[in-house]
């Protein structure tokens, strides 16, 4: 038997209000980051989310991308990029908490930033920021030069 059907992808994107919030510093990246940071979770388990923005640095939207255990989360590159080329992003600024409450990156947070930017520059996209969080503190890797 032969089955000539393909499956239909369906996307969809909504703009809800979002747009009026303008990124100019990484503390006012933090600020929408920490509105969707689950507040009691922020010193129990790890959490990586994108924020996507476009030309003009106004957010399009917030993606959480994964949720794990007390010392690591698993990030999907293709699922960052997914919702970057949904919403029509020029602009993709990471962030993920520490637990731990130490704010220094890992071998591992600077390898997965390495992987996105080498991809987001494929899709001509650019990795503006990644944010380290923690209850009270917050690092920029931008600021920091570690992008």
């Amino acid at each position: 038997m032969k089955f000539n059907i393909v499956n239909e992808i369906k996307l969809s994107y909504s703009r809800k209000g979002n747009s009026e919030k303008f990124i100019s510093t990484s503390s006012d990246a933090v600020d929408v980051f920490r509105q969707h940071f689950d507040k009691n979770e922020m010193d129990y388990r790890e959490s990586f989310f994108a924020l996507y923005v476009n030309q003009a640095h106004r957010v399009l939207g917030i993606r959480k991308i994964s949720e794990s255990g007390i010392c690591s989360t698993i990030v999907d590159v293709r699922i960052i990029m997914q919702a970057a080329l949904l919403c029509n992003a020029t602009g993709i600024i990471l962030a993920h908490n520490h637990p731990s409450g130490n704010l220094k990156p890992s071998e591992d947070d600077l390898k997965v930033t390495q992987k996105i930017k080498e991809a987001s520059k494929f899709l001509d996209i650019q990795l503006l920021d990644h944010c380290i969080l923690t209850s009270t503190h917050y690092i920029s890797f931008a600021d920091d030069g570690h992008l």
